[in-house]
């Protein structure tokens, strides 16, 4: 049985270090043995089908190949399409009302809790806000994450040891689910 999944890679091809051109990431996911192989804009997503693996290993697979092939090291997140669906589904905000420079979701590697943010004041923030999903954190940025205030707390390093976390505007997160679907 073949499985649609989407990897999102972390921190590639942005102010112009880091390259990894779409062409080549396809020729690797494709070596890999993967079918179907498609990219999405240049910001590190792939989409593909695999008999093989799980999440966690074609992740691990994926950056052991780009290491070898680009010199260097990147995080990537292989989430499969029942879950993608089950993040838009979950959203704690209204996401046809919002435009999607205002909605993003960071995806992580590991299951979040209420713990990890409690030093955030989150009254601080508002009307920015946070909630907490599967594998998921929602941020609602009214005037986009480049003024995030809440979104440059929530990139600290303390709050995410221990994590891969890597964030997709809404429009990207509702075109990985449509990529997904078989």
């Amino acid at each position: 049985m073949t499985t649609t999944y989407a990897a999102l890679l972390r921190g590639i091809n942005v102010g112009g270090s880091r390259k990894v051109p779409m062409a080549e990431l396809r020729t690797l996911l494709e070596a890999l043995g993967h079918g179907d192989v498609r990219t999405y804009l240049q910001s590190g997503q792939a989409v593909f089908s695999s008999a093989h693996g799980d999440e966690e290993s074609l992740a691990a697979d994926l950056t052991a190949a780009i290491e070898k092939r680009f010199g260097f090291a990147v995080d990537v997140i292989v989430r499969d399409h029942a879950y993608l669906k089950s993040v838009t589904e979950a959203c704690p905000f209204p996401a046809s009302e919002l435009t999607a420079k205002q909605l993003h979701v960071t995806y992580c590697s590991a299951p979040l809790d209420e713990e990890r943010y409690a030093g955030i004041d989150r009254a601080a923030y508002l009307p920015e806000e946070f909630r907490l999903g599967d594998r998921a954190l929602y941020l609602y940025a009214p005037d986009g994450l480049g003024r995030s205030k809440l979104a440059e707390q929530l990139a600290k390093p303390r709050l995410n040891k221990g994590l891969i976390a890597t964030t997709r505007n809404w429009n990207t997160v509702v075109k990985l689910v449509e990529m997904t679907q078989a």
